[in-house]
């Protein structure tokens, strides 16, 4: 990912698994495969529309969510951005992934049963 601007829907240490649900964000830059920027955002209370309206005055390029109801993606997609919902897992592996440009729509960082 070069460039670019994206935000991921958090709950605490993981991909928030509810977009309208969701009241922290976490905003990246990226530049040549590297986090050049990086901004936490805590929201007053859960609203999906606000949340598209926070998405669009940034300039975020992409979404990384976990469940999204219909509407907000169709919206987000409409409006051109690049939304990979169904993600889940702990932000940070997230983060490697999307820096690296590894990160797909369904992809789930969890370690297997039994794996540490």
């Amino acid at each position: 990912m070069q460039g670019k601007r994206a935000l991921v829907t958090v709950h605490r240490d993981e991909v928030a698994p509810r977009f309208d649900l969701c009241t922290e964000v976490l905003v990246l830059d990226f530049d040549e495969g590297r986090v050049t920027r990086r901004k936490d955002l805590v929201l007053a209370h859960p609203s999906a529309d606000e949340l598209c309206d926070l998405i669009l005055r940034m300039d975020v390029e992409t979404v990384v969510c976990g469940g999204i109801e219909e509407e907000y993606y169709h919206y987000l997609r409409w409006k051109r951005l690049e939304v990979l919902d169904s993600v889940a897992g702990e932000i940070e592996v997230v983060v490697g992934a999307l820096s690296q440009g590894h990160l797909r729509q369904g992809d789930i960082f969890y370690p297997e049963a039994g794996q540490k």
